[in-house]
């Protein structure tokens, strides 16, 4: 049985406690069972209040990121790792198993052509480093494809299943996003298949980053997808609602993409409850 996990930037830009404080009566309604908390900036992160916090509500922290864009770990493979030792901790401090995301590269930062044998070979050193650091805070460390548009680096789960299989890793998974594999994927049963047991995290996210059932995702067949996956794992409503300055634009966030904003709780966790029974894949 799979976990419904909400993300931050479906109410605030940053992670903040009273705001997800004032959230606790809509969570515990919507059957939320886990939080992500981006750690764009970590050191920005009240990491005793977020832990008690978690400890307080029953609730279950899940941490990401994507890597800065002054950052090139393939040219600078140690400032990559400088940088996510503080994220490391404060994930480990505030509960968390795991830290995912683009933690291979920086959101938004393509070359215009295919990666290089160099690029692909950079990247699968700097997560072999990376997996092995965190391991020394015995955290998983995952990693997510993302659109042609975001990265050249890696869009499908069939690359990510990849460069899993070359790091070697036992720490390290694949993290996948419906609205990256709406763009890349044949479809969603071929992305979610692809990954073998390394698929360890997804992100339900609309084709226009708003209220899911408002877009063009085939909902049903997300859903019966992972069902046919046998994924217990965490499933998180993940919107650019309220969107951090440092990757939006990245992320090409120009405008708005749920008005009103609240819908995307409101109306969005209930219709992903509704898909995902008729589909046969049971949240707890």
């Amino acid at each position: 049985m799979a976990k419904l996990g909400l993300h931050t930037f479906a109410a605030a830009p940053v992670w903040d406690v009273g705001t997800m404080h004032a959230l606790l009566p809509k969570l515990n309604q919507h059957k939320v069972r886990a939080l992500e908390i981006p750690l764009l900036r970590p050191e920005e992160i009240d990491v005793d209040t977020t832990r008690a916090f978690f400890e307080e509500t029953g609730l279950e922290p899940v941490c990401s990121l994507g890597l800065p864009a002054n950052l090139d770990v393939i040219a600078d493979l140690q400032a990559g790792l400088d940088f996510l030792r503080p994220a490391f901790e404060v994930t480990r401090a505030v509960g968390a198993s795991s830290l995912s995301g683009v933690t291979y590269g920086t959101i938004g930062r393509t070359t215009g052509a295919p990666p290089s044998d160099g690029e692909l070979d950079g990247t699968c050193r700097f997560l072999e480093q990376a997996a092995r650091l965190a391991a020394t805070f015995e955290l998983q460390l995952g990693i997510e494809p993302c659109n042609r548009y975001e990265t050249h680096l890696m869009n499908t789960g069939a690359q990510a299943r990849q460069m899993c299989e070359t790091v070697g890793a036992d720490n390290l998974f694949i993290h996948l996003d419906t609205y990256h594999m709406n763009i890349e994927e044949a479809s969603f049963a071929d992305g979610f298949a692809a990954c073998g047991h390394w698929l360890g995290y997804v992100h339900l996210s609309e084709s226009n980053r708003g209220v899911p059932g408002r877009g063009t995702i085939a909902w049903d067949a997300v859903f019966r997808a992972l069902a046919g996956t046998g994924f217990g794992g965490i499933v998180t409503l993940e919107s650019m609602n309220h969107v951090d300055p440092d990757i939006a634009s990245g992320l090409a966030i120009w405008r708005p993409v749920a008005e009103p904003a609240d819908d995307v709780i409101d109306a969005g966790l209930p219709f992903l409850h509704e898909q995902s029974s008729a589909a046969g894949f049971r949240l707890d």
